[in-house]
């Protein structure tokens, strides 16, 4: 049976199990369970453990919502922050809008959607999510109530965009969308003959479409390694308008003991992937959701990575070092012996977030995930780590569910900013491994951090 309040890489649940209680209607900040610890959650997509509090309770945002004012002229839409990004979707297409920003689901809360400033595959024209947030509510636990945004609480306004939900529950957000002619996307796909291939097209790529992003083949070797696919969109002059995404085409009902996502079946399914593209290139025209969401369509996908779970790692590093950098990424699995399932490969632009602690920044984004296969994994993902923060770059903290405070002090060295903005009663498991150990080891003796 699955953990209704897990994590998307599916870390396993402490003996006693995972507490949570249900947010009301109205701006009451709930009772700790005990005087434990709180944590806002939304619907736990997020891989790694900035989304559990398994040392306190969790505060579930998907309870009663609805959408309270949408503006079919401008775009400006109110919802409760526990409004998923799918009903959004349904309740604005049909009069010209979509969400300007998409993560890689369409199955997370807007409220989770700020929390971590979410990035999509047009962030060198849009860039994050909180670039589009107008403003929002923010209840403490102190009772005080904060409306925010550029001009009003700014500080506590760009705080919480990117800050995990940690300076408090955001209850209402206000998000300007973007007008778009259909939903459907006129999709042309590249064929990439190696690494280098990608690096020549990519720039050109961002500046001719609003959506660009590559599949790499991780596991080619030789003068084919970093092969795959470009895959680039626009939103067409007609097409689907009513923003309903189809239902699942399969589904993944148990969790296998051994995951088929490595060896012999990875390298297959890569090789297949890979010459499924029959010409150099081809335009098509294909649905939203295929396009944005392509895994939303199997039912508990996560699931085929074993009983271990998975751990994903996502880097940002430098453009003028980008391509050695990916490189030895890549190359670093590869003499681990381990086989990413999912290798993405992105331009982040040099459009500023308004959020203090926002991931993406100009440059380069690369995405590995492997099945969790224990100690050998774990070394694994903390020499990626050491690769990328030896080229200046950083790791995604609601990708990760390992990472040293080492790393996440040289990946966000403005941590303490979120730090002095955190909630004093909430807390996550995440923070308390990063940043709370940061702020104990260097405490004066004999002060409490």
């Amino acid at each position: 049976m699955s953990d209704p309040y897990g994590n998307w890489g599916r870390t396993p649940a402490p003996a006693g199990g995972r507490r949570a209680i249900a947010m009301g209607v109205g701006d009451t900040f709930p009772e700790p369970h005990k005087g434990l610890w709180l944590l806002p959650r939304g619907n736990g997509r997020s891989y790694g453990d900035t989304c559990l509090n398994d040392t306190g309770t969790l505060i579930d945002m998907r309870g009663p919502r609805r959408i309270h004012s949408f503006d079919r002229e401008t775009g400006a839409i109110e919802v409760d922050a526990g409004v998923m990004l799918h009903e959004i979707t349904r309740h604005v297409a049909p009069h010209g809008w979509f969400l300007p920003v998409t993560p890689g689901t369409q199955f997370v809360t807007l409220g989770g959607a700020l929390a971590n400033d979410v990035h999509g595959k047009n962030h060198h024209r849009r860039g994050t999510i909180g670039r589009w947030i107008e403003g929002f509510t923010l209840l403490r636990s102190d009772g005080t109530v904060l409306t925010c945004s550029r001009d009003e609480n700014a500080d506590m306004f760009a705080a919480t965009i990117g800050g995990m939900g940690l300076t408090g529950i955001v209850t209402r957000v206000r998000l300007a969308l973007m007008a778009v002619p259909s939903l459907t996307i006129r999709q042309r796909t590249v064929r990439l003959s190696n690494l280098a291939d990608y690096f020549a097209r990519a720039g050109d790529a961002d500046d001719a479409y609003e959506y660009a992003v590559a599949w790499i083949d991780q596991l080619a070797r030789g003068n084919s390694f970093g092969r795959g696919h470009l895959i680039c969109g626009d939103h067409a002059g007609s097409g689907d308008r009513q923003g309903e995404a189809r239902p699942p085409v399969a589904s993944v009902p148990w969790t296998p003991p051994i995951s088929p996502l490595r060896g012999v079946a990875l390298r297959a399914f890569n090789e297949v992937n890979f010459r499924k593209l029959r010409r150099a290139e081809v335009v098509t025209s294909v649905p939203f959701d295929s396009f944005f969401y392509p895994l939303d369509r199997v039912r508990d996908w996560n699931r085929l990575y074993g009983p271990n779970g998975l751990l994903q790692h996502q880097s940002a590093v430098p453009m003028e070092n980008g391509y050695e950098t990916v490189r030895a990424l890549m190359e670093c699995a590869v003499a681990a012996g381990q086989g990413s399932f999912l290798t993405v490969l992105k331009r982040f632009g040099d459009l500023d977030s308004p959020g203090t602690f926002s991931f993406p920044r100009p440059g380069y984004t690369l995405t590995l995930d492997f099945p969790h296969r224990g100690e050998r994994t774990l070394k694994l993902m903390a020499e990626l780590d050491r690769i990328t923060i030896e080229a200046g770059g950083a790791v995604n903290p609601y990708k990760d569910a390992r990472m040293s405070p080492e790393t996440f002090e040289a990946s966000f060295p403005n941590w303490r900013r979120l730090e002095a903005m955190r909630d004093p009663a909430i807390r996550s498991d995440f923070w308390a491994r990063t940043a709370l150990r940061l702020a104990d080891h260097r405490a004066p003796v004999g002060i409490a951090a």
